[in-house]
């Protein structure tokens, strides 16, 4: 069974920048599922949308209050996503989690499209 492991997690001073990485042990990442997201929760609140790409190279998504700051991207080998973060700001701070969405009919930025879910990895950013 595919498990997704995030890393790149950790504190920057608003205005820096992270990297996020999931890759998945066992099959790769791309043999089981249609397309990677990422979602976050801040304490308190519920899981959000931040950004989603397809395997197959189709239009990635973003949530409007990352767009411009976030790009999400996928190496050739199809087995690692990224989140590069940049302009972060303290609202960015929460655990950010990676999933696999497993069909093309499931929407990118709908939470229960997703079936496989990382531990999720932390992102603090001071102010």
């Amino acid at each position: 069974q595919v498990q997704l492991i995030e890393g790149g997690g950790g504190s920057v001073q608003a205005g820096g920048s992270l990297r996020l990485s999931c890759a998945a042990s066992g099959r790769g990442l791309s043999f089981s599922s249609y397309a990677v997201g990422w979602f976050r929760q801040a304490p308190g609140k519920e899981r959000d949308f931040v950004a989603a790409i397809p395997w197959s190279g189709g239009t990635t998504a973003y949530a409007d209050s990352v767009k411009g700051r976030f790009t999400i991207s996928r190496d050739n080998a199809k087995t690692t996503v990224y989140l590069q973060m940049n302009s972060l700001k303290p609202e960015d701070t929460a655990i950010y989690y990676c999933a696999s969405n497993p069909s093309y009919w499931n929407p990118l930025s709908v939470r229960s499209s997703y079936d496989r879910w990382g531990q999720g990895t932390q992102v603090t950013v001071s102010s």
